[in-house]
């Protein structure tokens, strides 16, 4: 029975899981030019996109164009890279009123760029393309368009694509390291359909049996987290007072579910004040806070976080961590908006350092805890979620290759943030710490070292045997220990070179410090009462 019951557990997790790529072992040309920054992209800065797409759901049907402006920040190579997913294809690319020649390669679209560009040159080409988008089969874990209807038989659409990436339905750079600066995102669906985009609603255009919505963002935003959501809305609205002033939360959710959604949506204020405690102003002031409502669990779509919890408190009404506090609050409210700071606002530049995203995000899930119930609950919660743990490769995955790391990424990565912040000792540093990461990163792509860097030189500790330990082994530290004739011997295994992190344990009902390494230490014991602090996300084994 117990077996089974941890079973049902791991695959509850599993399903929390977003499109995760760290599978593959072998690959090819293609995951190269996805996942690297290739010649044909480093030469030209992204500065603005206008998005322009027509969505026909009786056909799954999608065609229109992107118009792309970007800066040339070095020797222009004479190809451009704009990648879009098949059978999506590009029908035709225009520059300066003339078609230019594309060299399709797999999801690689090579345009030839004939006339001369010059370093600070601000151009503009604009990529018309169209097709049947791939179809989300399970999402948001496989990606593409979630093609569902309603109860009442009305189309309800949304896309998503973390991991996947945004070139499943749409052409763009699709590569994390370039955000671009703003965006228009202009959509056309039938009359009788609203559809909800990123950032503000800027104007609707009646096209006599169809609808046209403009939605604009005026801050940095990564492909993934650009959507469309399609329904029969209908919408409700707070003012939220936060850090940076008045903050607009709007609400979209289908017409059937709008009472209950007035009720359960009070997690979000909630969650908004817990995180902007803990992590800083919300990044998006300009672009404004919104849920809406989809046909899949959610998404941390970027000032458009998208919702399919089915209005219950935890993960489907069930408590990942098995503590009961999961059940406090609604966990596709606080996960995705959680990424509002940590993926959308502080983004990695290749998707192998996807722990930032995640490790982060899953700690804000005991912050939010912390901030309303005490810091026990917290720590009841995260030491819950170990078992979720598999411990099958390291959290960061392969460079270059489009590859994120082991799901781990999310439990084991917060459990890792939990022990750091016993380490530190002192909760208003560790907070201090987390708001500087979003204040110093504000609005950037960034590398591991870097976020490793910035969490030492703040803590004043050299962490690096600390996050080789948690972010590349899948060994879990274990302390061994033997208390014979009152002496306590104690060390490390299975660790990394040069891995000391002390701990903290309770030795003959006293709190202190212990300072293992891979070497024997050996201090005087009155008893044999031993204890591990369990806050510590280590193994402790008595030997004989």
């Amino acid at each position: 029975m117990k077996h089974t019951l941890l079973l049902i557990f791991v695959l509850i997790f599993s399903a929390t899981q977003a499109q995760l790529l760290q599978d593959k072992t072998e690959f090819t040309k293609q995951d190269t030019l996805r996942g690297s920054i290739t010649p044909e992209r480093e030469w030209w800065d992204l500065t603005y996109y206008h998005l322009d797409v027509e969505i026909k759901p009786d056909l799954k049907f999608i065609s229109g164009q992107n118009t792309i402006q970007y800066k040339v920040i070095s020797k222009p190579n004479k190809f451009m890279q704009i990648d879009l997913q098949q059978p999506m294809e590009i029908t035709k690319a225009i520059q300066d009123g003339k078609e230019l020649e594309v060299l399709v390669e797999g999801n690689a679209n090579f345009i030839l760029i004939p006339t001369k560009q010059k370093i600070g040159d601000l151009k503009t080409i604009e990529i018309y393309y169209n097709g049947y988008p791939r179809e989300a089969k399970r999402a948001p874990w496989d990606g593409g368009f979630s093609w569902k209807k309603d109860k009442n038989g009305n189309h309800f659409i949304a896309t998503s694509c973390q991991g996947l990436g945004a070139s499943v339905w749409w052409p763009n750079k699709d590569h994390m390291y370039d955000e671009v600066d703003s965006m228009l995102i202009s959509v056309t669906i039938p009359k009788g359909l609203t559809n909800v985009s990123n950032g503000r609603l800027r104007k609707l255009e009646d096209l006599g049996d169809k609808v046209k919505s403009h939605w604009f963002v005026s801050n940095p935003i990564n492909n993934y987290g650009v959507n469309v959501n399609i329904g029969d809305y209908v919408n409700f609205s707070e003012v939220y007072h936060g850090e940076n002033g008045k903050l607009d939360m709007d609400y979209w959710v289908l017409k059937d579910n709008l009472d209950k959604a007035k009720e359960h949506f009070k997690d979000a204020p909630k969650m908004m004040k817990a995180f902007e405690h803990w992590f800083g102003p919300y990044p998006f002031y300009e672009d404004s806070f919104k849920l809406v409502e989809v046909p899949y669990l959610g998404m941390e779509h970027q000032s458009s976080v998208t919702y399919g919890n089915q209005y219950k408190k935890g993960y489907l009404g069930r408590d990942l961590s098995r503590t009961g506090w999961g059940l406090k609050w609604d966990f596709i409210i606080v996960h995705e908006a959680g990424h509002e700071w940590f993926a959308n606002n502080i983004t990695n530049k290749d998707v192998a350092d996807m722990w930032i995203h995640e490790s982060f995000t899953s700690y804000s899930e005991n912050l939010f805890l912390d901030y309303y119930y005490g810091k026990k609950a917290s720590a009841d919660y995260v030491i819950g979620t170990r078992a979720n743990i598999q411990n099958d490769c390291p959290l960061i995955g392969k460079y270059n290759v489009n590859q994120e790391g082991s799901s781990d990424m999310y439990y084991k990565g917060a459990n890792m943030l939990h022990t750091l912040r016993q380490l530190i000792e002192y909760d208003e540093k560790w907070r201090q710490i987390l708001r500087g990461l979003n204040s110093t990163f504000y609005h950037q792509t960034v590398t591991t070292k870097q976020i490793e860097d910035y969490i030492s030189e703040q803590t004043g500790i050299d962490l690096t045997e600390f996050f080789n330990q948690y972010l590349r082994d899948i060994r879990i530290p274990t302390l061994e220990y033997k208390i014979n004739n009152e002496q306590l011997k104690y060390r490390y295994v299975n660790i990394v070179n040069g891995f000391d992190m002390p701990i903290e344990v309770e030795i003959d009902d006293k709190t202190e410090w212990l300072f293992p390494s891979s070497e024997w230490k050996t201090r005087t014991v009155e008893t044999s009462d031993f204890k591990v602090d369990r806050d510590y996300y280590i193994y402790s084994k008595q030997i004989k």
